[in-house]
């Protein structure tokens, strides 16, 4: 292919992408402002004492197979490259597949031995962002390993379709992470993989934006048609920013419904995904807005809720708040990235492709927050939160 070929391909691509940058465009609150904040490191944003290495596997899910990335406290050895690139992706779906925004170091160790010397570790779901690769997340996923942590993210089989994808996969992966709970099951039975090193006892769930919504499913939140429908009126009638989820998942509630098993969609509360062995959940900039103060009430566990206050995607009074408010245990925590906005999760972008470097801002840049430093801040109130509820950490709690 000519170079102006190439040019002329690129060029299509980022107008295709233009349209829709709208779609992507103990009880304790805390408020981070980057003017007051920036140049102190937080303690827990500080690498863990474990090596980590990293590892794919499948499984085979309803007709599919789920792909998973495994990050886990490692033993380093001789002739293992130390250190990783990571590729910050977006799936398109045809014809342009998965498509890389950028990309970042890391420094786990691909196939390196467990670490059996601490015994069982407890485990981590990590549930991407809708049609965000699981390895835009590596930088939180590699900072728990460090701390003790094993990590599997599944690659949610979804492309860049809100119209197509939203509701279908509101459905499917809730679905997704109850298979990977049996996949659990099975390997760390005897012969295993996970026999020794996964200790299935102990588990979080973690996501961001619809990985978000997947992980306060996984740990008991239920949709409520009635809830979401005048949610729904509001938003439309103040024309509120993300009133545009709303368009994409109401004429399909029945839909929904049939993908899930059901005859119709219910007026009131949806049947429970959830599985027993979540212990504590962490959204950050989850869609909260699908269950409604009945549907987040079904959550009686721990539950850290991060979002940025500028969010326009998932707006905080969609998600952050009313998780953090509606939730019914008695241990909950929000903080608050003020004027931050909805990518600020996402990956580093250390290294922008060329045929991104007009658009990258989009996916990229936070105004007012440098973003490494956003990272160690929710690096720092996940890990806390994590050891102190996994590991019963008494100083993790305290901060």
């Amino acid at each position: 292919m000519t170079h102006r070929k190439q040019t002329l391909l690129a060029v299509f691509v980022l107008l295709l992408f233009s349209p829709l940058f709208v779609f992507f465009a103990a009880r304790g609150s805390a408020i981070a402002q980057p003017s007051d904040v920036q140049g102190v490191d937080p303690p827990y944003s500080l690498r863990g004492p474990h090596p980590v290495g990293i590892g794919e596997l499948g499984l085979k899910h309803s007709e599919k197979t789920l792909q998973l990335t495994v990050w886990y406290p490692a033993l380093e050895q001789d002739g293992l490259p130390a250190g990783i690139v990571y590729p910050y992706e977006m799936k398109m779906g045809s014809p342009f597949g998965t498509v890389k925004v950028a990309s970042y170091p890391g420094e786990a160790m691909r196939d390196a031995p467990f670490d059996l010397s601490n015994g069982a570790y407890p485990l981590v779901i990590l549930s991407p962002g809708f049609s965000i690769g699981s390895s835009s997340y590596a930088w939180l996923a590699e900072h728990l390993a460090s701390y003790g942590f094993m990590v599997i993210s599944p690659e949610h089989v979804e492309h860049l379709d809100p119209e197509n994808e939203l509701w279908r996969t509101a459905i499917t992966r809730p679905q997704d992470i109850l298979a990977v709970f049996a996949y659990i099951d099975e390997q760390t039975g005897p012969g295993g993989t996970f026999e020794e090193v996964l200790d299935p006892a102990r588990v979080a769930v973690v996501g961001h934006s619809y990985g978000g919504y997947t992980a306060l499913a996984a740990a008991g939140a239920q949709i409520d048609t009635d809830s979401l429908v005048q949610h729904c009126e509001r938003a439309q009638e103040a024309d509120e920013p993300g009133v545009w989820l709303c368009n994409q998942l109401l004429p399909h509630l029945a839909d929904m419904a049939g993908l899930a098993g059901l005859d119709s969609a219910p007026e009131n509360l949806w049947h429970p995904w959830a599985d027993r062995r979540v212990d504590a959940v962490v959204s950050l900039a989850g869609d909260a807005f699908f269950f409604g103060q009945p549907g987040l009430a079904k959550i009686s566990l721990p539950v850290l809720a991060i979002g940025g206050t500028a969010d326009r995607d998932s707006p905080y009074t969609w998600g952050t708040q009313p998780t953090y408010e509606y939730t019914s245990g008695p241990k909950k925590a929000r903080v608050a990235l003020l004027d931050a906005e909805h990518m600020i999760f996402t990956g580093p972008c250390e290294s922008i492709p060329w045929y991104m470097k007009f658009f990258a801002g989009q996916f990229c840049a936070d105004p007012g927050w440098d973003r490494q430093y956003a990272h160690d801040l929710v690096s720092h109130y996940t890990t806390a939160f994590l050891l102190a509820e996994l590991k019963q950490d008494a100083a993790a709690a305290a901060a």
